[in-house]
């Protein structure tokens, strides 16, 4: 029985939930509604440990919670430029951006698009874009010489 086939009962623990746990909510995530979960659990999951999870689910077309896991990304990308990130966090976002690019579809491509530029362009973070859902909700290419 795949992840997807199988039914979610809940985290053991939602604010550390596994990888194995994410994956079969963003199947099932009327399981356990968003609402419920604890304040700011997007932010407190779009980390490394949870980062190759969620971008698998991010580039699943089929994914339920795709959605979500995109906005997950978007955190962990404006998380990972910041001047104090871990080399790892930079490899492992370059790395994301070049496979979104080669194989993601409009969604992911915006995403890599959208990560480049801040890459390039730090001071062009927008809170409410990144952090909030609102290259999500409003998806758009953000413009490298946009000016802040």
């Amino acid at each position: 029985m795949s992840v997807r086939e199988a039914t979610f009962l809940g985290f053991q623990n939602p604010v550390d939930p596994k990888p194995g746990e994410m994956e079969a909510w963003a199947y099932h995530p009327e399981s356990v509604p968003l609402s419920t979960m604890p304040r700011d659990w997007d932010l407190l999951i779009s980390g490394d440990v949870l980062g190759p999870t969620l971008f698998e689910l991010a580039m699943d077309r089929q994914c339920p919670a795709r959605r979500f896991a995109q906005h997950c990304m978007y955190i962990y990308a404006a998380d990972g430029v910041r001047q104090n990130a871990s080399n790892q966090r930079r490899r492992r976002l370059k790395k994301w951006v070049e496979r979104a690019e080669e194989v993601g579809d409009e969604p992911m491509q915006i995403w890599a698009h959208n990560t480049r530029v801040l890459m390039t362009r730090p001071e062009l973070f927008d809170h409410h874009d990144w952090m909030e859902g609102g290259l999500v909700r409003n998806p758009r290419r953000l413009g490298l010489f946009n000016r802040r």
